[in-house]
């Protein structure tokens, strides 16, 4: 009988943690999961790219998980959200296609926005540092993003992205 209940208790705890719930330091990312896609210029001077990602539950609700890529993989990459307990704090690891890594904290904000902070590591485009905040407003999901380029602040880019049936692709 008490392996009965034991495996029950266990059977339970399984379907609790399928039901897609995510950890309770991760429940601000609840409205991003899904996936988007933005069209926008990198230049004033270049076509416009376009950049579908997806975001997902990972780890039994311990971490979220996003993937993107831009112009059906002509660029990609993926990270992993997590609540570091030992930092008391959110952090992530950003990898792409293109031969570098990020890895990065979150603060969330009193109106539910987050903000990443992210150190860069092998850009050959001299980008050291980036720092974006997140916003989701009437079903758009609003990135705003500075990258730290050879000692100095670029401009802000904004990007908006829409709910997207398109899938993620990586070649």
């Amino acid at each position: 009988m008490k392996y009965l209940i034991s495996a029950l208790l266990l059977l339970c705890t399984q379907l609790a943690n399928a039901n897609g719930k995510l950890a309770s330091e991760l429940q601000v990312f609840e409205p991003y999961l899904g996936t988007w896609e933005s069209t926008f210029s990198l230049a004033t001077d270049q076509p416009s790219v376009t950049d579908v990602s997806k975001w997902e539950r990972a780890l039994n609700g311990k971490a979220v998980r996003t993937l993107h890529s831009i112009n059906d993989g002509a660029y990609g990459g993926e990270s992993l959200i997590f609540w570091d307990k030992s930092k008391e704090a959110l952090v992530f690891y950003y990898f792409t296609t293109a031969d570098f890594y990020t890895q990065g904290t979150l603060e969330v904000t009193e109106d539910g926005s987050f903000v990443a902070y992210e150190d860069v590591t092998g850009s050959s485009e001299g980008i050291t540092r980036v720092k974006s905040t997140s916003s989701y407003v009437d079903d758009q999901f609003v990135v705003t993003t500075q990258y730290l380029k050879n000692g100095e602040w670029t401009p802000e880019q904004k990007r908006s992205y829409s709910r997207s049936q398109k899938e993620v692709v990586f070649k």
